[in-house]
């Protein structure tokens, strides 16, 4: 779990725990020039987590943060249902001037 992470500029392993991954599609890589990069973050991750991990991991200033929160589909799979995971979304929006590149992972 990820609780009580500090803005510090000392990175910790519950940073690291904090981003699972950049998400990367047409629609991300497009909100990227404007400043904007989307993380999968765990779903008991707060913004203030997610704000206190991109700034102290890649040393950028981050003005807003948003989540979505995705349930899981019920999906068939060889005539069986199934339950695709719950996942959480982070878009978090850069100062100006700031970028990321996520396509070199982190």
């Amino acid at each position: 779990m990820v609780k009580n992470v500090k803005k510090s500029d000392n990175v910790t392993a519950k940073m690291y725990d904090t981003l699972v991954r950049p998400v990367i599609t047409e629609k991300t890589f497009a909100s990227s020039e404007a400043g904007k990069v989307t993380f999968l973050v765990p779903l008991c991750a707060s913004k203030d987590d997610v704000k206190a991990a991109v700034e102290a991991i890649f040393n950028v200033k981050v003005n807003k943060v948003n989540t979505i929160r995705q349930f899981g589909k019920t999906k068939m799979f060889r005539g069986r249902q199934g339950v695709r995971s719950d996942y959480k979304k982070a878009v978090v929006t850069l100062a100006e001037g700031q970028n990321i590149d996520v396509t070199t992972g982190i």
